[in-house]
């Protein structure tokens, strides 16, 4: 397993955010965690990338505990991500956006930054290659030297992932891939994910378009207040009588409208 998330518990106060939830993913395995608004997802996440520390519990990646460390030590053992609300370097450009993800496993010193050494010219030199490699990868059809931020919205969310992708990680977190994005840009978030996990990349993501999780996901996982109340493949998890009463919010008579069969982005979204 690439990663192993066991028991893990998360209090602010009095509030419980994650309760006891334990989940794995496999390498290359694509993951889907999803539950209603404030059930702990994205708060599960933050724990396993190092943003919060868990009041109790364990997280392995890649079989070392990395529980409670620092968000950069665990990106150095292999796990990128990106986030529901966009975090890009808005004043710089977008091939520097991506240009900052390589800088993980550059090999360059203070020093040589500061004297221009010719590792450091030949180590920048990579990173641009490697930040273009990725702009590729994605597909992204905007100006690369130009602010990102005056990309449209959609775009930057390639950018988004092309830097976490810079990282060369061998587990991806994606929080809300989807959000903003419309019906064909769904369809090509979808192609995309795709395309990572066929680079042997392993992927887990928080995701309210119930079209996209159905399609895209082998096995999927869902929240109810901080707890996991299903784990399994789609057609498993969405005839789950507690996953239609807590997640879907209808009868079960009525999940296969929830179903998202068909392409990417139909379906119920319950964001």
């Amino acid at each position: 397993m690439i990663l192993e998330v066991q028991d893990l518990r998360l209090a602010f106060g009095g509030v419980r955010a994650v309760d006891g939830l334990s989940f794995s993913v496999g390498e290359g395995e694509i993951v889907s965690v999803i539950g209603p608004n404030g059930a702990g997802k994205t708060s599960a996440f933050n724990c396993v990338s190092g943003f919060y520390k868990p009041t109790g519990g364990a997280v392995r990646l890649a079989g070392e505990e990395v529980t409670g460390r620092r968000p950069s030590a665990i990106a150095a053992r292999g796990l990128a991500r990106t986030f529901q609300n966009l975090r890009l370097f808005g004043e710089l450009s977008v091939l520097d956006n991506v240009r900052a993800g390589t800088h993980l496993w550059l090999k360059q010193s203070a020093l040589d930054a500061l004297l221009h050494t010719p590792r450091y010219r030949a180590s920048e030199d990579q990173s641009t290659d490697e930040a273009q490699k990725w702009l590729d990868f994605v597909e992204l059809r905007g100006d690369r030297t130009g602010l990102v931020r005056h990309l449209p919205y959609g775009e930057q969310r390639r950018v988004e992932i092309a830097r976490a992708l810079a990282r060369r990680p061998k587990l991806l977190l994606l929080d809300e891939p989807a959000a903003g994005l419309n019906h064909g840009e769904k369809a090509e978030l979808l192609a995309l994910v795709r395309r990572i996990q066929k680079l042997g990349v392993a992927i887990a993501l928080i995701e309210h378009d119930m079209g996209l999780v159905m399609e895209v996901s082998e096995r999927i996982v869902v929240l109810n207040f901080g707890r996991e109340i299903a784990d399994g493949p789609p057609d498993d998890v969405r005839r789950n009588p507690a996953v239609v009463e807590a997640y879907l919010g209808r009868d079960a008579d009525d999940e296969v409208h929830a179903s998202g069969t068909g392409c990417a982005g139909e379906g119920v979204d319950h964001a």
